[in-house]
């Protein structure tokens, strides 16, 4: 049904997590184009699905690449960056000469990266879960004990 939420399910887990992530190539340069661009794509795709990772949404520019994935509550986010970082780069800096003469070194990708949790619950949802859940007025509101 339209508007129902999808929560992903494991062996003993029901979850619902959701990163976007900005990766870039080194110095910004705009070489994600044509095949490669394609390449970068596939690769993510194949390392998404060999990790459980699901993806919602993306995009691959030619000076960056942004995702929004649905990610196994025991992947954290710095582990998705490295899977998808740290197998596309070997690859195609092998693959295409282009990119061994452009990134002289070991990497494809600038270091940093960009992360951001979304999904459809707000901090102001989760705040109003916790501070209606009938504890009695306690010393540390945003922290409270209940029974």
């Amino acid at each position: 049904m339209a508007g129902m939420r999808t929560y992903r399910r494991a062996a003993h887990t029901v979850y619902e997590v959701h990163y976007h992530f900005v990766f870039t190539p080194k110095s910004r340069k705009p070489v994600l184009r044509g095949e490669i661009a394609k390449e970068v794509r596939d690769l993510i795709r194949q390392i998404c699905r060999s990790n459980d990772i699901e993806i919602l949404a993306g995009q691959v520019r030619p000076a960056h690449g942004q995702l929004r994935l649905s990610v196994p509550p025991h992947l954290a986010p710095s582990r998705v960056r490295q899977a998808i970082k740290g197998q596309s780069s070997p690859y195609l800096r092998h693959e295409r000469r282009s990119l061994r003469q452009e990134f002289w070194g070991q990497h494809l990708w600038a270091r940093g990266y960009c992360v951001c949790s979304s999904g459809n619950v707000t901090d102001e949802m989760i705040q109003e879960y916790l501070r209606t859940q009938g504890a009695e007025p306690q010393d540390d509101e945003r922290f409270k004990v209940s029974e």
